[in-house]
């Protein structure tokens, strides 16, 4: 029996010199140790004997299994090692060889004119609310005192869900939203995606962007709207910028006014942009119509306020002298590309 447990012994230490790998080193570990392993086999087998021998025999094996599993053991560190050493040669990463280069990405001239409105309005005190693209024709007519008759409400104008949800047509329905929700003094603008039913060619698209904003606190004036106005235009465009205003109507404001500004390519002398004019329509604006300060149950005799639009696009094409608005919703990344900083 002795002689056996030794023929084993020995059979492991020359096969433990022959492995590579933790797969054959494994092998070799169920093949003596397992249980059904040679080792375990003759504990098996010592049933036939004397109790004096069984003793014997049981001490040998398991001096036996020690032995072995101590030469695994360390073979299995050999082994480890040397994989190790392998993968570390295979995966050698050559640092002077050149990196990849990746492609940055540019905001589109959207995003960067939106953020730059956002920027002049926040830093005079406005905070920016947000309201749903879908509204009810209440918020985006009835409540702007647009009557049950007016142009805009017309099928070819406006994109309906039905008689009462459509698409809005103006980011105006934020206002009343707030209006409802908030108490004066407020001081909000309202940026988002509009829709309306135009075929888009050159100049037009069903789907645009605006920014409107609004105004209510004790003693508002013409002349704050004026100031804060010109305030803005100078932000955007440059301290040399001039504005003037022109009248106008909306339903929801009275009186209501367009804006101008000096041409900030030409400087005022007349070019292609501002067709030789010197000024370019940049935005709409007015005192807030009591009609729609009463759907707030805003008190009339106590706040006044004032309310303005512009059109995203508009700036855009102005300022960087975009010629078709439908460039800005082909997702060409060359034409984004150009805006990069």
């Amino acid at each position: 029996m002795q002689n056996k447990i030794n023929a084993i012994l020995e059979e492991s230490k020359a096969k433990l010199d022959e492995i590579k790998s933790l797969k054959d080193l494994d092998d070799l570990r169920v093949k003596v140790l397992g249980k059904k392993g040679d080792l375990t086999a003759i504990l098996k087998n010592m049933k036939d004997l004397a109790p004096e021998e069984k003793k014997e025999v049981g001490m040998l094996v398991n001096k036996a299994k020690q032995d072995v599993e101590e030469m695994i053991s360390s073979k299995l560190a050999e082994v480890k090692a040397k994989a190790l050493e392998e993968k570390l040669k295979a995966e050698k990463l050559d640092v002077t060889e050149p990196g990849t280069k990746h492609q940055l990405g540019a905001k589109h001239p959207l995003t960067v004119v939106t953020e730059e409105i956002t920027k002049v309005f926040t830093s005079m005190g406005f905070s920016i609310v947000e309201g749903p693209e879908i509204e009810t024709v209440f918020h985006n007519f009835d409540a702007l005192n647009a009557g049950p008759n007016h142009p805009a409400r017309d099928m070819t104008d406006t994109f309906y869900v039905n008689d009462q949800v459509l698409l809005r047509t103006q980011t105006s329905p934020v206002q009343v939203r707030t209006l409802l929700s908030q108490e004066p003094p407020i001081r909000v603008i309202s940026p988002g995606r509009v829709f309306r039913c135009d075929t888009p060619d050159a100049t037009h698209s069903p789907v645009f962007h605006q920014i409107e904003g609004l105004v209510v606190d004790e003693g508002i004036t013409m002349a704050d709207l004026k100031g804060v106005m010109d305030s803005f235009a100078k932000k955007l465009f440059g301290e040399e910028t001039r504005t003037k205003f022109r009248p106008h109507h909306f339903p929801f404001t009275e009186p209501s006014a367009e804006m101008d500004v000096s041409c900030f390519k030409c400087g005022g002398k007349g070019c292609r942009v501002c067709k030789g004019s010197g000024w370019i329509e940049i935005l709409g604006c007015g005192m807030v119509h009591p009609n729609v300060l009463k759907v707030g149950d805003v008190d009339t005799e106590k706040y006044t306020g004032f309310a303005f639009g512009l059109g995203v696009e508009r700036v855009a094409m102005l300022k960087y002298g975009i010629d078709d608005i439908r460039l800005n919703y082909e997702n060409d990344i060359r034409y984004i590309r150009q805006f990069k900083k």
